[in-house]
């Protein structure tokens, strides 16, 4: 039994680049655009879906299946049966940041939605924020004057308030649960819930797993939560497993795109419930590691599909049978279905076909079975609150997706690009899913923004940095080459304090700054707590504007167009004299104008005790484009030199190199920076990775005397925040 497949796309035509060739047992499209393509249809490249719709010629009421190399399928998607009941309770979010357009928007489309609503149906409403509002106690039946009343109290909801996402479900499934526990229901229908919000829970019951618990145990399994997060700001996870929980579905609606054809088209899907409780059987005997067959719901336009594998290839028929409720009786289909060798794709020229003698032919069968598979570990995934249990789901879907190639949260893609590079993105291929990294370079405007041989740069790992630095709890270290000194110093901040770093916003256009995170000491230390930098800013005016925010989970660049870079994928993005270069899960590079180089090191811990802290360090690697008015804890030294002198009666040692490692007690002596003398000590610190050793001069006290001002005139007031009090004289030489 195979597929006729019928395929369109909207008015506009499928995108450049894309081949169709089809016959009436198969399919095969191939998108392939070229970098002048992409650049045409977005400006960072392709960013959105490749959608393809297509209907099947079907003539099986219990569906078709298809069976080839120990593998099986079966699609169920029955028509022009009569669609069930639907007791559906409306469920919006009117708190205050629904102001605008989002509610607008949504009120439009729902006004839409109940006039689409079918007289054997029952609804009410519910509004919420920091109340519960109900239209009605109870379910009504459809009629024009209901409808309108509902519009009526729809269009006089107004934003205020907080969010009250647990007390809102609760009072939605009570209306359901009252419904259904009435003697003259009509037993086959569908209980729904359509739920919509832009926010998290901040009233009421606020944390996620009690709000899971509370609404699984109220629905029992009988009420369908459908929800739909609207804009940035949603608590997508939590919407999620709502409905991974309660049969449903979720889609997530972006403010910024038409929100209310989006609201319409989401319950399209779910317009026409046509089957209830449905169950898909097959014997034990013959069939194993089969995916999902107990579906509460089929909606019309969907399709239920099914996937396994069968113990016995030579199986001569596979006996099928499928059990449902409908709006008049309870439905019950069976049938032996023949299995046999099959061949798919025919003669159809570009379908796939033997490899070689290296690799079997391919089954699609066996690929959609693991891709089915795939889906519903992260699924369970996704649900599970058992540590061990989750992390068996994610190794079990991680191998299977790595094995098929399959792109999911647990595995990244990797470009290969075999031989010299071409200059053309068009020959590059090997395209698949890897547990480990790959550099990959892109422009952060499209084509066209960076030179070619830009594209063409060997990706260097290694990194080559001076001692200038600030790193740990935090240690800061500063060079002076000239005078062969290195000086370090701590400065003790509280968390959430921003520090700034470097500041020559007047002259260069740079400015760094730091943001602290707090931790527990280690036992018997003579801390209370340690900080480290959980956050480094940087922001660049010139020739353009723009902010970096580096943490050690992601790296976001706002040029104009904003850019997020996971800093567990190797990447390089670059554009007009600014270059961002992530090396996965170790070092973040900033170059800007070719001549002010940045490495921020990425700490991370793979089982922290409680006193580490995924944190950041900061490294200058080149100063050269920074002016000689340039400021802040570490930019105060770079264009300063330093001589170190004795103390009366002191040292006779040349006091250029650091004593010796047997010197029996701490060697002092002062340090003579910026007309200033301060007392040092000599000390080895450890920085970089923890794991190469500098020999530095101490000043003690938070670096008094040794930086210009105290603490509180390097504290920012946000983490682009430029001004600065210190260092705007003018200096000498200039």
């Amino acid at each position: 039994i195979y597929y006729v497949y019928t395929l369109f796309a909207d008015d506009s035509g499928p995108p450049p680049s894309t081949v169709i060739n089809q016959n009436e047992t198969f399919a095969k499209i191939v998108f392939k655009p070229s970098v002048v393509q992409q650049a045409k249809i977005a400006q960072n490249g392709i960013l959105g879906d490749f959608i393809i719709r297509y209907d099947v010629n079907r003539e099986q009421s219990i569906g078709d299946i298809q069976v080839l190399n120990g593998y099986f399928v079966h699609y169920f998607a029955p028509k022009d049966l009569p669609p069930l009941p639907k007791n559906v309770v409306f469920v919006l979010d009117s708190s205050a940041s629904m102001v605008g357009t989002k509610l607008r928007q949504t009120k439009d489309a729902l006004f839409t939605i109940l006039h689409d609503l079918r007289p054997q149906d029952r609804f009410s409403i519910i509004g919420f924020s920091n109340r519960i509002k109900v239209w009605k106690d109870h379910l009504i039946a459809v009629t024009p004057d209901h409808v309108r009343d509902g519009k009526v109290y729809i269009h006089h909801m107004s934003p205020t308030g907080g969010t009250d996402i647990n007390g809102a479900l609760q009072r939605a499934i009570a209306l359901l649960n009252n419904y259904m526990a009435q003697d003259d229901i009509e037993d086959r229908s569908v209980s729904l819930i359509i739920f919509l919000t832009d926010g998290k829970p901040t009233v009421g019951e606020t944390h996620t797993l009690t709000i899971l618990n509370n609404t699984r145990e109220a629905a029992r399994g009988r009420i369908c939560i459908f929800t739909i997060g609207i804009g940035n700001d949603v608590d997508f996870r939590l919407l999620e497993r709502l409905s991974l929980e309660n049969c449903g579905l979720t889609r997530r609606v972006h403010e910024e795109e038409d929100a209310g054809s989006q609201l319409i088209g989401f319950y399209d899907e779910i317009r026409t419930p046509l089957l209830s409780d449905i169950r898909v059987d097959y014997p034990a005997s013959a069939v194993e590691h089969a995916t999902k067959t107990l579906f509460p719901n089929y909606f019309n336009g969907s399709e239920i599909i099914v996937a396994g594998k069968l113990v016995d290839r030579q199986l001569d028929q596979l006996h099928v049978e499928v059990t449902a409720s409908n709006s008049k009786k309870f439905v019950i289909l069976k049938t032996d279905v023949p299995v046999g060798p099959q061949k798919v794709g025919g003669d159809l020229p570009g379908s796939p076909g033997p490899r070689g003698d290296s690799e079997e032919d391919p089954n699609p069968l066996e690929r959609l079975w693991s891709y089915l598979t795939v889906k519903e570990l992260l699924s369970s995934w996704l649900q599970s609150n058992d540590g061990q249990e989750k992390e068996r789901l994610r190794q079990r879907a991680q191998a299977l997706a790595v094995s098929r190639r399959f792109l999911t949260p647990f595995t990244a893609m990797r470009l290969k690009k075999p031989g010299p590079p071409s200059g053309s993105l068009e020959e590059a291929h090997g395209l698949s899913a890897a547990v480990g990294p790959e550099p990959v370079l892109q422009s952060l405007r499209g084509a066209g923004t960076l030179p070619g041989p830009a594209l063409e740069k060997p990706y260097e790992p290694r990194i080559k940095i001076s001692k200038t630095s600030v790193d740990g709890d935090p240690h800061f270290v500063v060079d002076f080459p000239a005078s062969r000194l290195t000086v370090c110093f701590n400065i003790d901040g509280q968390p959430g304090d921003i520090l700034r770093l470097v500041s020559d916003h007047v002259d260069s256009g740079v400015t760094v700054n730091g943001e602290l995170i707090g931790a527990p000491a280690p036992p018997n230390g003579h801390k209370k707590q340690r900080t480290y930098f959980g956050t480094i800013t940087i922001l660049v005016n010139k020739p353009e504007r723009s902010y970096l925010e580096i943490t050690p989970n992601r790296v976001i660049l706002d040029g104009g167009d904003r850019l997020v870079l996971p800093c567990n994928r190797s990447v390089v993005v670059g554009s007009r004299g600014l270059e961002v270069s992530v090396s996965a899960n170790a070092n973040v590079t900033v170059t800007i104008q070719g001549s002010i180089a940045f490495v921020i090191l990425i700490h991370l811990y793979r089982k922290p005790a409680p006193f580490q802290r995924n944190h950041l360090g900061f490294y200058i690697s080149s100063s050269n484009g920074l002016s000689g008015g340039c400021h802040g804890l570490l930019g105060q030294f770079l264009h300063q030199e330093a001589e170190l002198t004795e103390e009366p009666g002191g040292l006779s040692r040349n006091l250029t190199h650091p004593p010796s490692s047997q010197a029996p007690e701490p060697s002092e002596a002062v340090l003579k920076v910026k007309g200033r003398r301060v007392p040092v000590v000599w000390k080895q610190r450890k920085i970089y990775n923890g794991e190469e050793q500098v020999d530095c001069w101490f000043a003690r006290n938070s670096a008094a005397t040794l930086i210009d001002g105290e603490y509180r005139d390097y504290l920012a007031s946000h983490p682009f925040d430029t001004e600065m009090t210190l260092g705007l004289g003018i200096p000498e030489g200039r």
